[in-house]
């Protein structure tokens, strides 16, 4: 089976030809933009967990994280 799937989208016909005129790829300006959004929503995710556990993360001093993070890089 593979590993991919096919996602189709619908644009102006005009759209299509300027496309092929000036030998764009459709497929990879999709694929890029898709990867591209993927990025930008894991970023606003990443931003709302941080948010969330700042009131935890403030409860801990620097000097312990980085005690921490000196003693784990000594155990590699």
């Amino acid at each position: 089976m593979s590993k991919y799937i096919t996602v189709s989208v619908k644009i102006p016909r005009d759209l299509k030809r300027e496309l092929e005129r000036l030998g764009v790829k459709p497929s990879e300006v999709l694929r890029d933009a898709l990867y591209e959004a993927l990025r930008k929503a894991r970023a606003r995710e990443l931003k709302r967990m941080c948010e969330e556990l700042r009131p935890v993360l403030e409860k801990i001093p620097v000097e312990r994280i980085v005690r921490s993070i000196r003693e784990e890089r000594e155990a590699r």
